[in-house]
């Protein structure tokens, strides 16, 4: 019954909006009485109520007491999908690839987005800790979080730090709302507006985006198959005086390649001699099949600042990010999360976090997931190649390819046409700081299976003139 309610409920918020949309209803506008459209859509009262009581809440209509519901403004209505989206014109900078995959109806197809499908994900495993937290204390639902966040995930990636040959306090380890948090409170913490960060050319695009919020100064640094180039790297130390370096060192976003150990050495050797401090993102760490040289585990903790999430392996709604760094520095992180967010990360986002990441189904879900994209990364390559698209190398994980179109093809060109035939790609230019990468395009390979993906590219490439 409560389905057949709902569907009547919605005919009625339906015919409704029609007539504001159509101007039947114009702003001021008395609606029908409860008793008359009632009759008029073969309802019960009580339908038309809670469907007026459902549209005043989303601020189309208002309740005058005493003489029923007006017409709030045609400004005020929800919007249709084509307005909800995203601006398909803007300029193609670092947010137009967030905002097209991000708002897109669930029917888009986004081989651009940075994200696994929903039925790649641990669902199963997710639905059982809900289960398991429900039966839990109710302060868990109710209460803001500690300052450091749950104890039992602090103590779960403790226990993965030591694996890998870190000996890191617990004072060392900040639970955060997100990795982009986590980012943005070490910016927060150690910069100031005018202050130069080095990032990798290409990089993740919400570095620019977050970094520009800040208002510094950023210059981009080579990036190559074994790390950024280090010559480059190491005149820009000289003569741009950077605060920091953000960067991934495995399975870097967007190229996918990992950092050998000889350029990890240089770079930490020249960080230290410059001053700087290195923030390593290892968001992309469990696809990996086998550790690669890590900047956090060579230098303890002292100058790299380590930051992850789980949005990638477990679940992008669950959100909850971390940081571990020097404890003099968590300390200051800690009084800075507690003034912008009043705390630590969602009590429940944390707990269930910690009960999937206990179990021993994570390490199954992970290899089954490693596996499975290492046949979506041959498939995808043996599906562009056709096109003349073909990787900068091949990935030893991850979810990504980094491909170079064919000569004078270019990719934002090749994303606008793809966008208008829904179909959101992940054009070069919005990952180089220097714009230098017009010539490829990112592909997930998890979300470019579907054939429309193929044909959509072909028809974009199709017409364009080559340059």
């Amino acid at each position: 019954m409560t389905g057949e309610r709902d569907t009547r409920t919605g005919a009625v918020m339906a015919a409704i909006r029609k007539k504001v949309s159509n101007r039947a209803l114009a702003s001021g506008d008395r609606l029908p009485s409860i008793r008359s459209f009632a009759t008029t859509m073969g309802v019960s009262p009580s339908t038309v109520v809670e469907a007026y009581d459902r549209l005043a809440a989303e601020g189309l209509i208002r309740a005058r007491r005493g003489s029923g519901f007006y017409v709030v403004g045609t400004a005020s209505s929800p919007m249709t999908l084509a307005q909800a989206g995203p601006r398909q014109d803007r300029a193609v900078d670092p947010f137009w690839v967030s905002r097209q995959s991000l708002d897109a109806d669930p029917a888009v197809l986004k081989p651009g987005c940075g994200w696994l499908p929903a039925d790649w994900m641990p669902t199963e495993p997710l639905r059982r800790a809900v289960r398991t937290l429900a039966r839990g204390e109710d302060a868990t639902f109710t209460d803001y979080g500690g300052t450091r966040g749950s104890p039992a995930l602090r103590r779960l990636l403790l226990g993965r730090f030591a694996e890998e040959g870190i000996d890191a306090s617990p004072e060392q380890l900040l639970l955060t709302g997100s990795g982009t948090q986590a980012t943005d409170l070490v910016c927060r913490f150690l910069l100031s507006p005018g202050d130069t960060v080095l990032i990798d050319d290409p990089c993740y695009f919400n570095f620019q985006a977050l970094l520009r919020a800040h208002r510094v100064r950023i210059v981009g640094v080579p990036y190559t198959p074994s790390g950024p180039d280090i010559a480059a790297y190491e005149t820009a130390l000289a003569t741009e005086r950077p605060r920091l370096y953000i960067t991934n060192s495995a399975l870097h976003n967007p190229t996918g390649a990992s950092l050998s150990p000889q350029t990890a050495h240089r770079l930490l050797r020249a960080a230290a001699a410059h001053d700087l401090t290195i923030v390593e993102d290892d968001i992309f760490a469990d696809f990996e099949p086998a550790p690669s040289p890590r900047l956090a585990v060579l230098d303890g903790l002292d100058r790299v600042i380590r930051i992850g999430s789980f949005s990638k392996t477990l679940s992008a709604s669950i959100r909850c990010g971390y940081i571990a760094a020097r404890a003099d520095w968590i300390e200051g992180l800690l009084d800075l999360q507690v003034a912008t967010s009043f705390g630590g990360p969602s009590p429940v986002a944390a707990e269930l976090i910690a009960s999937v990441l206990a179990e021993g189904g994570y390490r199954k879900h992970m290899d089954e997931l490693r596996r499975r994209l290492d046949r979506a990364r041959r498939e995808t390559a043996a599906r562009l190649e056709p096109l003349g698209i073909r990787p900068w190398l091949m990935p030893r994980g991850g979810f990504y390819l980094w491909c170079r179109l064919p000569d004078g093809l270019d990719s934002a060109a090749i994303a606008r046409k793809a966008v208008e035939q829904d179909v959101v790609l992940a054009p070069g230019n919005v990952f180089s700081v220097s714009q230098t990468a017009a010539a490829f395009l990112r592909f997930n390979v998890a979300q470019s299976n579907d054939p429309r993906v193929l044909a959509v590219l072909r028809q974009a490439m199709a017409s364009l003139p080559a340059e």
